[in-house]
């Protein structure tokens, strides 16, 4: 049997070894395949990432399809079963780098528009694809650069789907309507290099320190609310000493992240970790970088659309959950856009031998078509 176009896109795209920040043709593949459809395309290179933005028919009610082509690292290619970057079929899964995340969605993406398009040539409103290839990297070229480009161009997005891998045990039963901001902190924390049996004349910086953590890993920071989880704290690197043994160490260093709910702001968690650190009286220095704020889209339109899109391909209700990682949603959600993420299952994302099942990704094809059919036609 053949494949279906959804798979076979999706191996086409898989194909082609895309580590961050590099496209590898696949967005060149992905603009012939819409060019044909009447989608005017945009290649958008900003720095080292390549970008492309496509458009079909005009008007307020524009409908965008979001997703990355780049991929993360593979890995020692000797640990996967089979070639990463060559797709490869077993017991009903499609293996290769990029299955999951997000080849087989964006595959799929375009798959539902061309049999949309066929049955709906005038459809109503307009369709966008936003796709980069800077999401698993530093995503400082990529879609938020194509957000302010088309805020220049006074384009707005109504509604967004980005098509990162949601699901958790079969394909459409997690939508992601938001989430969670992520705010990371570099604690330098300044002792005095010395001896270990003279300490008397040395500052140990990781003694002095730790009560001072200990603190921040016991705060409870709020208690989420009907929406969000509650806000956490996480130490996800410490650094200290020579490597020697018998040096107390002048320096200690301190990498952390919050995940927090919309119940507090990145400022207030900046200003009570600050103030926490001075009241233990420590010497520091404490660079913060936040990576994206909390958002939210609550009931309406593209929510209410893409459960009953679930409810009527699959035959259940989808459940929203904002828990998880950042997406690119958090640089759409801000211009007014209503933002949901649906995709496949996401078991073996950034894993070897990443997988996704075949028949999901045709039922995630319909799924996006039915979609299409609730909020551009009339």
């Amino acid at each position: 049997m053949s494949d279906s176009p959804t798979l076979q896109l999706s191996k086409d795209l898989i194909a082609r070894a895309s580590v961050t920040p590099a496209d590898a043709g696949c967005q060149t593949l992905l603009a012939e395949r819409l060019s044909k459809l009447g989608f005017r395309i945009e290649h958008l290179r900003f720095g080292e990432v390549d970008n492309l933005w496509a458009q079909r028919g005009t008007g307020e009610d524009l409908f965008v399809f979001a997703g990355h082509t780049d991929v993360v690292p593979t890995g020692p290619e000797s640990d996967w079963s089979s070639p990463p970057f060559t797709p490869t079929l077993k017991d009903g899964m499609l293996y290769g780098r990029g299955a999951a995340d997000m080849k087989g969605s964006i595959a799929a993406m375009v798959t539902a528009c061309e049999r949309f398009t066929a049955q709906h040539p005038s459809h109503k409103g307009a369709i966008g694809f936003l796709i980069t290839s800077d999401e698993e990297g530093p995503a400082v070229d990529g879609t938020v650069k194509v957000v302010d480009w088309l805020q220049q161009h006074k384009q707005s997005i109504r509604w967004c789907l980005v098509g990162e891998p949601t699901s958790t045990n079969k394909v459409g039963d997690i939508i992601k309507n938001g989430r969670r901001g992520s705010l990371n902190g570099r604690l330098i924390v300044h002792g005095q290099q010395g001896h270990v049996a003279y300490p008397h004349l040395a500052r140990n910086p990781i003694h002095l320190a730790a009560p001072a953590l200990n603190e921040l890993c016991a705060i409870t920071w709020d208690n989420g609310n009907d929406h969000f989880p509650p806000t956490t704290f996480q130490v996800s690197n410490i650094h200290g000493g020579t490597g020697a043994s018998n040096v107390i160490p002048g320096h200690l260093t301190i990498d952390f992240n919050f995940r927090f709910s919309t119940e507090v702001t990145d400022a207030l968690l900046k200003e009570r970790v600050e103030t926490l650190l001075k009241k233990y009286q420590l010497r520091f220095d404490l660079e913060w970088s936040l990576s994206g704020q909390p958002f939210l889209t609550p009931a309406g339109e593209l929510v209410d659309a893409t459960q009953q899109a679930v409810q009527d391909i699959c035959g259940y209700r989808a459940e929203l959950s904002t828990s998880g990682g950042t997406s690119d949603g958090r640089f759409i959600a801000p211009t007014g856009a209503q933002v949901l993420e649906l995709g496949p299952v996401n078991a073996t994302i950034h894993k070897v031998d990443e997988h996704v099942s075949v028949a999901d990704l045709d039922t995630l094809s319909r799924i996006y078509e039915r979609i299409l059919e609730r909020l551009l036609t009339v």
